[in-house]
């Protein structure tokens, strides 16, 4: 039960650290990618763009979205792999050897139950799932619009260097993209792998992310 007398700030403070930290950090990235995107344009004898213009440019979506993705797709393989797939001893998986609580059957009868538990069939479903079904839509969104910003981008390198622009398709062909998308894939595994595998023999005292700091090595699950 939610305690009113804790202030908004205190029961919502984790989102509002995190919302506040990307939206400095992307103003930041927006301010500076400008800059460095203008002086790149005049290098090549091009007039520089206003801001405005940049936010909607190939550099800066290409940029943004190439992170998006890489994220998305990290919080949706972990969401699912973590179904079915164990590592003793980690923090950040279910317990082997028992059954856990996020496992049970939904409980239509249950107090507070959410509204597609309480309607049962196809809504309950979707309902169970809506968690990685939300990542992977958010991953194929930001995966086109890096898409769409890579190449937007490419071209625009093309005809200031006095080369012509390319199709889709031949883009798709060169290695630019899927480099710049396997750069970013390869370190959210990595990341994924590391809190994985660390939690098994290290804590941070206080953190739902560690297991409690007298907790045996192959003790499973926080």
């Amino acid at each position: 039960m939610t305690n009113k007398k804790q202030s908004f700030f205190y029961r919502n403070s984790l989102s509002i650290v995190f919302i506040a930290l990307f939206l400095l950090a992307m103003i930041a990235q927006g301010f500076f990618g400008w800059r460095e995107h203008n002086e790149e344009l005049n290098e090549l004898g091009a007039a520089g763009i206003s801001f405005a213009a940049y936010l909607t440019s190939g550099h800066f979506l290409a940029a943004t979205f190439e992170n998006f993705q890489s994220e998305f797709l990290q919080m949706a393989l972990y969401v699912i792999l973590t179904v079915s797939l164990r590592q003793v001893g980690s923090a950040e998986s279910k317990d082997p050897e028992k059954q856990e609580e996020v496992d049970r059957v939904p409980d239509p009868t249950r107090k507070d139950a959410p509204g597609p538990v309480k309607k049962g069939g196809w809504r309950l479903l979707v309902y169970q799932n809506s968690l990685s079904i939300a990542f992977i839509l958010l991953f194929l969104i930001s995966w086109a619009a890096h898409l769409y910003g890579s190449f937007k981008e490419f071209n625009l390198q093309q005809v200031l260097h006095g080369k012509p622009e390319k199709q889709l398709g031949q883009f798709l062909a060169e290695p630019q993209f899927w480099f710049e998308t396997f750069q970013n894939w390869q370190s959210e595994f990595l990341s994924v792998a590391s809190i994985v595998i660390l939690t098994i023999f290290l804590r941070q005292k206080g953190s739902p992310e560690s297991k409690p700091v007298d907790a045996a090595h192959s003790e499973t699950g926080k």
